[in-house]
């Protein structure tokens, strides 16, 4: 394998062309006309261009980039996660045409990629699952008679799906026909598909994700756990491994029991197996994601792996170049996703150009992005800006870097969540360890709205409006001696331009 063409944009095409050049591997990235000058695209040996703006257009379209594969003399496919990395079609597809696919067979996608069939292999092979409905649901009348039996609350959920689309939860029982409706509505419009099948709502939970590797060969492994708790809306802001929740015997108990989910379904390359740990200490499976997870970095971090080399070698048929007992987690790491977002407003996107881009960097920082100063964030595409991890030798020490880190972080053009990330950081229910899946919208969000309000923090993006002005002021100057216009005229322009940074933040 010696050329693989990364099937994604943003940060993982970046990300993983770094890995393959580092194996003396080829890159081709593809693009859409919104990503002509992104970075991936510079990035990477050979380019070709899909056309069109939308994903659909591009990034989805299987039989482009399949041709786009071939055209360009690559070996293999390598998805990313999002677009078509748990698409079993697409991976048939790749195999088919007789191309490499650097992910898990199309089989293993399958079996996962629905909850509720995913459920009932898990079920058979005594894998703790969250009690629920044996499949989807077909009316108010059969979803209510669980909801009777189990107790309520209880959980809508899409059965092809995740990411928080089609999920609702149910509290008594005359909202169940209204909420299972709009779960379906949801669904369909999301997945193609309206099964909706219910299962029991853990109150205040963690998420708990572990790490799983499997080769050709019959061997599988995990790297230890990451928590996922600081959510919100089912869509994780801050992610770090290990869990302080999960104590040694857990982490083994845990861990041997997601190798077991993967053996149960013919798995080989990476996956993450996601569970639900309840306050008894009690844990349950929730869905498998058959692919690299976004937060795959901070267990790179704790682990000394690089996950990506890893997935490739598996690819070519070797055999996994470790066993359990050589795995050992050391320190600890904490990821914040970086955001172009409005969070007084909703965490609606923020669209525009990054006038001012400045990273943090230091010792046991890591950046992974696929931006640059200039750089547009598009409405058509994930409005993150990048993922940023602190790594320390306690928990508390990487948590004082990313803190220091965010702290330093220069940004201007767009709004960002990072003084909200900041914000949570700094409070006692993350510093303590004792926060679950609804803290951030139950304590973290409200507490924060009122901080603002009462203007008891600097705006994070005040020292890059300040840089941007300073930027501006120097350019319309230069302007101003070469048009021998005057420097008051220029500094007029340049606080125009100010306030309108100012003002989008």
């Amino acid at each position: 394998m010696k050329s693989i063409l990364i099937a994604n944009r943003g940060e993982i095409a970046v990300r993983v062309a770094r890995t393959c050049r580092e194996m003396g591997v080829k890159t081709i990235a593809v693009y859409s006309d919104v990503d002509k000058n992104s970075l991936h695209v510079r990035e990477a040996d050979h380019m070709v261009a899909l056309g069109g703006e939308t994903p659909a257009e591009s990034y989805l379209d299987q039989e482009k980039i399949i041709r786009a594969a071939k055209a360009s003399g690559a070996e293999a496919i390598h998805p990313g996660y999002g677009f078509l990395s748990e698409n079993a079609g697409f991976a048939d597809k790749v195999e088919k045409s007789g191309l490499i696919w650097v992910g898990p067979p199309a089989s293993a996608i399958n079996a996962m990629g629905s909850k509720t069939e995913a459920r009932a292999l898990m079920i058979g092979a005594n894998v703790p699952v969250v009690p629920g409905t044996k499949g989807a649901v077909k009316d108010a009348n059969e979803a209510i008679e669980f909801a009777r039996s189990a107790g309520f609350p209880v959980l809508l959920k899409a059965a092809a799906g995740g990411g928080g689309k089609g999920m609702r939860v149910v509290r008594n029982e005359g909202d169940l026909a209204n909420a299972l409706a709009a779960a379906q509505r949801e669904a369909k419009s999301a997945f193609g598909d309206d099964a909706v099948y219910v299962e029991k709502y853990l109150e205040e939970p963690k998420h708990i994700e572990v790490q799983i590797f499997a080769d050709k060969h019959g061997n599988a492994v995990y790297f230890g756990e990451r928590e996922c708790s600081m959510q919100r809306r089912h869509q994780k802001i801050i992610e770090e491994a290990p869990s302080s929740a999960v104590s040694p015997e857990l982490r083994a108990k845990i861990g041997a029991t997601a190798v077991m989910a993967a053996k149960a379904c013919g798995y080989v390359n990476a996956g993450t197996c996601e569970f639900l740990l309840d306050k008894n200490g009690d844990f349950y499976f929730l869905e498998m994601n058959t692919r690299l997870q976004v937060e795959h970095p901070v267990t790179e971090m704790v682990t000394g792996l690089d996950l990506v080399r890893l997935q490739i070698e598996v690819a070519r048929g070797k055999k996994l170049p470790m066993t359990q007992e050589q795995i050992q987690l050391r320190g600890h790491a904490v990821e914040v996703r970086i955001y172009a977002e409005e969070v007084m407003g909703g965490f609606l996107p923020s669209t525009g150009k990054l006038s001012l881009w400045r990273p943090s960097s230091g010792p046991g920082l890591r950046e992974d992005t696929g931006m640059y100063e200039g750089a547009e964030i598009s409405r058509f595409y994930d409005p993150m800006i990048s993922k940023l991890v602190a790594y320390g030798e306690t928990r508390e020490a990487a948590t004082d870097r990313m803190v220091r880190a965010l702290r330093e972080y220069r940004i201007a053009g767009v709004m960002t969540n990072i003084g909200f990330c900041r914000f949570v950081l700094d409070r006692e229910e993350f510093r303590s360890g004792n926060f679950d899946t609804g803290t951030v919208e139950r304590i973290l969000l409200p507490a924060y709205r009122e901080y603002i309000e009462q203007g008891e923090v600097v705006p994070t993006w005040l020292p890059g409006v300040i840089a941007a002005a300073n930027k501006v002021f120097r350019t319309e100057i230069n302007l101003a001696k070469s048009a021998k216009g005057s420097q008051q005229s220029a500094w007029k322009t340049a606080g125009r331009r100010a306030a309108m940074s100012n003002h989008r933040g």
